[in-house]
């Protein structure tokens, strides 16, 4: 047979990587090539999780980067799991990504609670610099399949 049957998980990467543009418009975007890239593939990556957490990213890429230029949306699909890198042009380190929150955000605030999310639900993320400014990232691991009854 060519190609990858149906109940069977990718044993090679597979990736895609679209420029978004610097509006909230990217935003479901990027959330419907996350869908889409996971269900293409039958890949077992949990995919409202991934599509929550790339919104998140993406979101906040549009917000706090300055410029016109557009963002990069990288999905990477492994054995392992999944890959999202969101790519902007400010080289300055996203919050409390990495570093511990000392204060809970405050619950009449409409923001705050983004990378609290990216922490909490991915199996791992953090951010790199790029040539042209940084990348902010997380990892999802896949999803054991159900058990079939006897």
């Amino acid at each position: 047979m060519n190609g990858l049957a149906l109940h069977e998980r990718p044993t090679a990467s597979a990736s895609w990587r679209i420029a978004l543009p610097h509006t909230a418009a990217a935003v479901p975007v990027a959330r419907a090539l996350v869908r889409t890239a996971l269900a293409e593939v039958e890949h077992p990556a949990d995919s409202d999780t991934a599509e929550l957490l790339t919104a998140e990213l993406v979101a906040n890429a549009v917000e706090h980067t300055a410029g016109r230029g557009p963002i990069e949306l990288v999905v990477e699909l492994l054995p392992t799991g999944c890959q999202v890198e969101v790519h902007d042009p400010d080289p300055a380190p996203p919050g409390h990504l990495t570093r511990p929150v000392i204060e809970e955000p405050d619950p009449w605030q409409e923001g705050g609670r983004g990378l609290l999310l990216i922490r909490a639900l991915s199996s791992s993320c953090g951010h790199r610099p790029t040539p042209s400014g940084k990348a902010v990232w997380f990892r999802l691991p896949v999803v054991p399949a159900p058990r079939r009854p006897l």
